[in-house]
């Protein structure tokens, strides 16, 4: 049995009902015009179609720039991920060190060295889908740049203001703790 281009594109999923009873109806209202002779101008339907291709041009065109715009956003937070993920520093310790996030103040539990490194700038703490981590200082450089806001602490390297530190050559006693 021959089937109709209609019922072949229904059949695809390419037109649904509606769509092609709308089109049967447009299709009977212009022959029953052409039927009285009261076909409208043809130049005016020429615009009208022209304008209304422009228009869902410009529709594609936006809708197609937000697709890319979305894929863009996946593929830097799947890079950061990736980042993390391969250079990861397990936090170990039961020292509790404050950092910000989003304007609240959470802790990691992490050990002694690992808070001076932390303080230092050498460690930074990164946050990516998996929850937050402990990376290097040039690892979290790397995120950075992809994602400013992936960066949640990040230590002041304090090497330049050792040369200017007038108390540098006096031992700070190691019982000593605030």
């Amino acid at each position: 049995m021959v089937m109709s281009l209609q019922d072949q594109l229904k059949k695809s999923g390419l037109v649904d009902e509606k769509k092609a009873k709308q089109l049967k109806r447009a299709k009977l209202k212009q022959e029953k015009l052409v039927r009285k002779n009261q076909v409208p101008n043809s130049d005016q339907q020429k615009l009208e179609l022209k304008k209304q291709k422009q228009a869902q041009a410009e529709k594609d065109r936006l809708l197609n720039q937000q697709k890319n715009a979305h894929a863009m956003a996946g593929a830097l937070q799947a890079q950061i991920n990736q980042l993390i993920e391969a250079n990861r520093i397990k936090p170990d310790g039961d020292n509790k060190f404050g950092y910000i996030d989003g304007g609240k103040i959470k802790h990691l539990w992490v050990s002694q060295p690992q808070i001076d490194r932390l303080s230092r700038g050498s460690l930074c703490i990164v946050t990516g889908t998996n929850g937050v981590a402990l990376v290097s200082k040039e690892i979290a450089e790397k995120i950075q740049l992809r994602d400013s806001k992936a960066v949640l602490h990040k230590g002041e390297s304090t090497e330049a203001n050792a040369e200017d530190d007038p108390y540098a050559k006096y031992e700070i006693p190691d019982d000593l703790d605030w």
